[in-house]
C-alpha cells in the first residue's frame, strides 16, 4: 500500500479532485480527510475529548455530553490563546488517529493506495510518513475567487486564511507531484489520472 499526501491552500479544489480519485479507484483506495478526523477526535471517548473539556469547561457540552461545535467555536474565537491551546490538543490527536488508521490498513492489506488530505500536512510532518506528497496548485487570484463565490468569505477572512497557510514556494519545495488546478476540473482530473497510471493503477470508468 502506498501512502499519498494531498495538500494545498484553501480554495485549491482538493475535495473535488479526491472525489475523482475515489471514483477511479473505488474499493482499492481510502481517503482520510484531516478536517473530518478533527471532528472525530472531539467525540466522547476519543483522544481529544477529555483535554478539550478540561480546557474549555463543561458548558461546551450538549445534552448528550458531546462537545457542541458552536459553543466551542464561540469560546475559541473570542480568545486567541484558547484557540492556540485547542489546536495544541486537536492536531496531535488527529495525527495519532491517522497514524493508527495507517497501521490498521497496512495490516489489513486490502488497499493499493491510501490518501491523506489536509492543508497542514507539511507543517505536521507528514513528508516523513507519506510515499509521495501531491500539491494541488492554484493561484491566489483563483483561490480568492472560489472562496468568495463558493464559500461566501469576505476579503478579511480570506486574508486571514492565506496568512495562516504556507506560501506557494513552501508547498512546491515539499511536493513530489504538482497538480495544476487553475483551469478546468477536467484538466486537473486528467493530470491525476496520469499520476495514478504512473503508480500502476488500473482506472475504473
Amino acid at each position: 500500500m502506498k501512502l499519498i499526501g494531498i495538500t494545498g491552500g484553501a480554495g485549491a479544489g482538493k475535495t473535488r479532485l479526491l472525489q475523482h480519485i475515489e471514483a477511479r479507484l473505488q474499493d482499492r483506495t481510502r481517503i482520510i480527510l484531516a478536517d473530518e478526523v478533527g471532528h472525530i477526535v472531539r467525540r466522547r471517548g476519543e483522544l481529544g475529548y477529555d483535554p478539550l473539556v478540561a480546557l474549555l469547561g463543561a458548558d461546551v457540552l450538549d445534552a448528550e455530553g458531546e462537545i457542541d461545535r458552536g459553543r466551542m467555536a464561540e469560546k475559541i474565537f473570542a480568545d486567541p490563546s484558547l484557540r492556540e491551546k485547542t489546536n495544541q490538543i486537536i492536531h496531535p490527536a488527529v495525527n495519532a488517529w491517522i497514524r493508527g488508521e495507517i497501521d490498521r490498513e497496512r495490516a489489513r492489506g486490502a488497499l493499493s493506495l491510501l490518501f491523506i488530505e489536509a492543508a497542514l500536512l507539511i507543517e505536521n510532518g507528514y513528508t516523513a510518513i507519506v510515499d509521495e506528497m501531491w500539491y494541488i496548485r492554484v493561484s491566489d487570484v483563483v483561490r480568492r475567487e472560489r472562496l468568495r463565490k463558493k464559500r461566501g468569505y469576505d476579503e478579511a477572512r480570506i486574508d486571514g486564511i492565506f496568512a495562516s497557510q504556507l506560501s506557494d514556494d513552501a508547498f512546491m519545495a515539499h511536493a513530489d507531484v504538482v497538480i495544476d488546478n487553475n483551469g478546468t476540473v477536467e484538466s486537473a482530473c486528467a493530470q491525476i489520472d496520469r499520476e495514478l497510471l504512473r503508480l500502476g493503477e488500473a482506472l475504473d470508468a
